[in-house]
């Protein structure tokens, strides 16, 4: 992946959000930051541990630049409806408005159907850890090559933790991995997704699972669409597998994610149970 093409497109995700930090610092200023949520968040590593390899989350993801629009007919409460029928662990929830079509309502919308909720975004300061604590969102993501080091990422864990929420660290690559782990990481998110040519190669995950270590939580996110896939994933040492544009192309994306959940579980627990 050429490294230089890859980070242009994040310093225009980066971009997108100076706007929102702008008037999260505003509110501090003028002491209106909004209070954190006041009820139980559903645990979300604790929920996909529970649902046992590969756990699904299934994400309700409208656009992307990948591929354009992917769905706008069906709202949030509909795909979270859905998605619980058809047995997901989590959801993630794509918050991100430039490039996603998200909006941080959504993470209100979905909240009846009782998941755990990640909020999907391109996030970079402490404020809006403090926003996400606002929501009814469980965790939120945090993408280790859009921080500097170290240092930064650590500094929105210790946030994460002000407010019980967890934070899942997106990794591309070893380097990646070696920063997410100095932070004090938990929870490890590998994409599969090529920044630069916006394909995806499921051999990042193939290649990065033999660097887990015990007691982290490790997901295998995009390009995956198969039970084949899925049961892949959790043979390599994934405990649980996040898919989002594959079901929100399909007209019911719950029952298109539980045929593949359903599948992939009973093909994994048979392997299991014969070796």
């Amino acid at each position: 992946m050429s490294t230089d093409r890859a980070q242009s497109m994040l310093d225009r995700f980066r971009a997108a959000q100076q706007a929102g930090i702008a008037r999260l610092h505003k509110l501090a200023g003028d002491g209106q930051l909004p209070s954190p949520w006041p009820g139980l968040r559903p645990g979300f590593s604790e929920a996909l541990r529970r649902a046992g390899a590969p756990a699904v989350i299934a994400e309700y993801k409208r656009a992307s630049p990948s591929r354009g629009v992917i769905n706008l007919k069906l709202s949030p409460a509909d795909v979270a409806r859905m998605y619980a029928a058809g047995g997901a662990a989590a959801f993630s929830v794509l918050t991100e408005a430039a490039h996603f079509q998200g909006d941080l309502r959504f993470l209100s919308d979905m909240a009846f159907a009782g998941r755990p909720m990640l909020r999907k975004d391109f996030l970079l300061d402490p404020l809006q850890v403090v926003e996400t604590a606002a929501t009814r969102a469980s965790a939120l993501l945090l993408i280790m090559r859009m921080f500097k080091g170290a240092a930064e990422v650590r500094e929105m864990l210790d946030a994460c933790r002000q407010f019980g929420l967890e934070a899942v660290c997106e990794v591309f690559d070893e380097a990646d991995l070696v920063v997410a782990r100095e932070a004090g990481a938990e929870i490890i998110q590998v994409n599969n997704r090529d920044l630069d040519k916006l394909t995806t190669d499921l051999g990042t995950s193939r290649r990065l699972a033999r660097h887990k270590q015990a007691g982290e939580l490790w997901i295998s996110a995009s390009g995956l669409d198969t039970p084949e896939q899925l049961v892949e994933m959790a043979d390599l040492g994934f405990d649980a597998v996040l898919i989002g544009t594959s079901l929100m192309c399909q007209s019911d994306p719950g029952a298109a994610l539980g045929k593949l959940a359903n599948v992939a579980k009973t093909r994994h627990e048979k392997e299991s149970a014969t070796s």
